[in-house]
């Protein structure tokens, strides 16, 4: 039984404490940070969760606890400094994304997570979805070698709070998600990347919430994304609406259950005949967080290199920060 130190108690580390002790079998919750007085107390009260350190002070938490691992669902900018702390305590380390506020924090972070010998991984949790490993098995067996891969992504989310005042809300705050499963679905890592952002009349948000970026990835492959957080009306689904093209054929996915191929067959004509290709949504696994939490213990337990693992989840913050730039000095920017 691991014992679990959990760092942040906001909306999004109460779904963490849920996720904590819903593994019971595999975790103890053992102790809960918030630097705001009585946070963690609060939380835990509200979700029942009972017999838990609780406190302010992540080093006093460490050695009071003595956790086998720590969760840390802080700010992006606080996410530099519990790693290191955890990391050069020899404690290994599961934390919300993105990895850091910067790409000099977050390779700050890989390097501590190199030279304690622990594992740090960050949750990518849109990657523990049985609909995303159906299309990337239907776009391995329809496309051929891939060459073009696009994502729409238009939700008009109305959040309130931080979300409305930040710069570059929609590539800083969700379009890593995109990010990395596009790196997931193709397989490639990028190589540079050209972006605009914009805010259009009507948008409730200070900073840009659309943004239209292309990719150049490995091997040639092109990956264009569209997005924007205020889209009203028709919505997208939240894991965007795909388009997989190679030079064997097409496969689509609306981000929800429907996902379809046609695969080039003919060899003739003005359009070469095409044959459709399925793959069923079949495949049982725990998603989200959960998802990211077995994955993470299966690590743990038996050395593999989980989803997420820092090494290569900076290949993704490093799409964020190369489309941030991109889009404020308006050139093509190498990643």
């Amino acid at each position: 039984m691991r014992r679990a130190l959990l760092v942040g108690a906001g909306g999004m580390g109460q779904g963490w404490a849920k996720n904590l002790v819903a593994h019971s079998d595999q975790v103890s919750l053992a102790g809960w940070v918030d630097i705001r007085e009585g946070a963690a107390a609060a939380a835990a009260e509200k979700h029942k969760i009972s017999g838990l350190w609780m406190g302010t002070e992540l080093e006093k938490a460490i050695a009071e606890v003595q956790p086998d691992f720590v969760v840390d669902v802080t700010i992006p900018e606080a996410h530099h400094e519990v790693t290191l702390t955890a990391l050069a305590h020899g404690i290994p380390v599961i934390g919300e994304k993105p990895m850091a506020h910067s790409m000099e924090a977050a390779r700050a972070m890989v390097a501590a997570s190199d030279k304690s010998g622990k594992l740090y991984m960050v949750s990518q949790s849109r990657r523990y979805d049985n609909r995303i490993l159906a299309y990337r098995r239907l776009i391995e067996k329809t496309c051929g070698s891939l060459g073009i891969l696009n994502a729409d992504f238009a939700i008009g989310a109305h959040f309130g709070g931080f979300r409305d005042e930040m710069d570059h809300v929609l590539l800083l705050d969700m379009a890593i998600h995109s990010f990395d499963q596009a790196r997931y679905l193709s397989g490639a890592d990028p190589v540079s990347v050209y972006a605009e952002e914009f805010n259009p009349a009507w948008s409730w948000y200070k900073g840009a919430a659309s943004a239209i970026c292309l990719f150049e990835m490995a091997n040639g492959l092109r990956f264009t994304y569209r997005g924007s957080w205020c889209a009203e009306g028709l919505h997208t689904s939240w894991e965007c609406e795909w388009r997989a093209t190679g030079d064997a054929g097409t496969a689509l996915w609306d981000g929800n259950d429907i996902l379809k191929g046609a695969k080039v067959v003919g060899t003739e004509g003005f359009h070469r005949e095409t044959q459709s290709t399925e793959e069923p949504i079949t495949e049982e696994i725990s998603g989200g967080i959960a998802g990211s939490l077995e994955d993470f213990l299966h690590a743990l337990d038996t050395g593999a290199t989980p989803m997420g693992e820092c090494h290569d989840n900076i290949k993704s913050l490093a799409m964020v920060f190369g489309a941030v730039e991109s889009a404020t000095t308006g050139k093509r920017v190498a990643i």
